[in-house]
């Protein structure tokens, strides 16, 4: 009886083994080839020769900037089910262009004109999350309450 045990057992292990090597042996499945990004339409805001993937990096910052995926600002294909880029439709693409240009703006007129050597470029960046901080409506300020013993601490004006 001990003997049947101890074949079964061997032959096990030699199962075992030779699977192991067979499965090293055998030829890694070929990636499958990703579709190149076509060239983007439709750009109002955003430069037109823009790269594709450049663009989709910057959509990917405005996504985690506001917390939201593509179909808040675009329309999605009911057949297809993925979003149309080019489509106009969405009320929210239109916010989207004006605050992208607000953001443009700041950065080019006024964070410019920042002359402060211990500030880092980021310091004198705008971006989206600098009011949304990952919402779509930016939090409305609400200053903390009075704090006493502070000598520095401004009155309010009555």
């Amino acid at each position: 009886m001990k003997r049947v045990n101890t074949c079964a057992l061997v032959a096990a292990f030699l199962a075992c083994t030779s699977l192991a090597l067979i499965a090293q042996d055998a030829p890694a499945a070929a990636p499958q080839a990703r579709r190149p990004m076509p060239a983007p339409t439709n750009l109002q805001v955003l430069p037109k020769d823009i790269a594709p993937q450049d663009l989709m990096k910057m959509m990917f910052g405005y996504s985690q900037a506001l917390g939201v995926q593509c179909p808040f600002c675009h329309e999605v294909n009911e057949q297809t089910h993925q979003p149309n880029f080019a489509a106009d439709t969405k009320p929210d693409k239109k916010i989207a262009r004006t605050m992208i240009a607000m953001v443009q703006d700041i950065n080019s007129k006024y964070m410019t004109q920042i002359d402060d050597p211990d500030a880092k470029p980021a310091d004198k960046t705008v971006t989206c999350g600098t009011c949304h901080r990952g919402n779509t409506m930016p939090a409305q300020f609400v200053p903390k309450a009075e704090e006493h013993g502070n000598a520095m601490q401004m009155k309010k004006p009555e």
